[in-house]
């Protein structure tokens, strides 16, 4: 398996970990985004339990790293990219992720730490809200 696929695989699976949306949650806003998420360190729950840590830097830069989930045996397991907030979405680019494709996602609040995401081509999952950077 190369690792373009290989990495596309786990975060498919990483997107879609349970994340079908309660009645009762609500959306995040731009406003909402820039209070809570950005500044912090976002952490995608996986499908084998562990959790993908994303940086949310408030000079625009994301950055990931999923060498705890043993990524760097088969792909380049820290990137660096741009992040922006668009019409109440969370967007982001990756240097080499996804080909540096821009993805955008709805966020919407379940709890006072945790969220779940829709991104724009329908993949969905769930987020903790960790600590400040």
């Amino acid at each position: 398996m190369s690792g373009r696929v290989l990495i596309s695989a786990l975060l498919m699976a990483v997107i879609s970990a349970g994340a079908a949306l309660a009645a009762g949650e609500s959306r995040y806003t731009s406003r909402e985004i820039r209070q809570d998420i950005v500044g912090k360190r976002i952490y995608l729950a996986t499908p084998m339990g562990g959790e993908f840590p994303l940086n949310y830097r408030k000079n625009g830069v994301v950055d990931g790293d999923g060498e705890a989930l043993g990524l760097g045996r088969f792909v380049k397991p820290n990137d660096t990219g741009k992040w922006w907030i668009k019409d109440d979405q969370l967007c982001q680019r990756f240097t080499t992720w996804y080909k540096g494709a821009p993805m955008c996602f709805e966020l919407y609040k379940t709890g006072d730490k945790s969220l779940n995401w829709i991104r724009n081509n329908g993949q969905k999952g769930t987020a903790r809200i960790g600590q400040s950077l």
